[in-house]
């Protein structure tokens, strides 16, 4: 049975949770578990001309509060975009205080196949610093021409519209095609089909305790 009470989700950088699992967080959420996340970068080098450094720190704080993430349970990192690779250790050494302080259950990490530098440091550490963990790889399918979705989270209507409006809340990030909720809809409808039901999300499996 696969029960997990205390969810960590670690995201390189600010929205990835939101589009990897978002839906399932709005789901352990309204199961009255635990959930915690960590994004490891707010990418002020990567915001348009003239937007404050800190769009995608207010931005991220509002849009996890709409799946229902408490405001406690956020943890945003500065580490520089695109240079994950250089800091390695110290990411690795951030993932093991949250360990320690967190003690999930589960984790949700990006993919393996994600061909995003950052997030294959985040993946790569992350399976390093929670060996003692279930760990999930959630699906963004425009960093990986491959996906081995092996599990499946049946998902509501009702999480999925909370999926859309939090990244609806990312403003900044509006202009993406990945952030509009026809692809957030269509995406969760076709792992729904998979998974018979209505709505689902896909993960990679990379241990699973239960």
């Amino acid at each position: 049975m696969f029960d997990p009470k205390t969810i960590l989700v670690l995201a390189p950088h600010t929205d990835d949770g939101e589009l990897g699992c978002g839906g399932s967080v709005s789901k352990f959420i309204a199961e009255n578990k635990q959930v915690y996340y960590a994004a490891f970068s707010t990418c002020t080098k990567s915001l348009a001309p003239g937007l404050p450094p800190d769009t995608l720190a207010r931005e991220c704080k509002k849009a996890t509060s709409v799946l229902g993430i408490p405001a406690a349970n956020i943890t945003l990192f500065d580490f520089e975009v695109r240079t994950f690779p250089n800091v390695r250790q110290e990411i690795l050494e951030e993932m093991v205080k949250l360990g320690r302080k967190i003690k999930p259950d589960l984790v949700f990490i990006p993919s393996a196949t994600d061909i995003h530098q950052d997030h294959g440091v985040i993946h790569t550490e992350a399976l390093r610093a929670f060996k003692n963990c279930s760990l999930l790889g959630y699906e963004l399918p425009w960093n990986h021409a491959q996906f081995n979705s092996t599990f499946f989270i049946n998902l509501s209507g009702t999480d999925i519209v909370k999926k859309a409006g939090a990244l609806k809340v990312y403003l900044s990030q509006a202009h993406r095609n990945y952030m509009q909720e026809d692809f957030i809809t269509s995406l969760a409808r076709v792992r729904g089909v998979q998974a018979n039901t209505q709505y689902a999300e896909a993960f990679e499996v990379y241990k699973l305790i239960s």
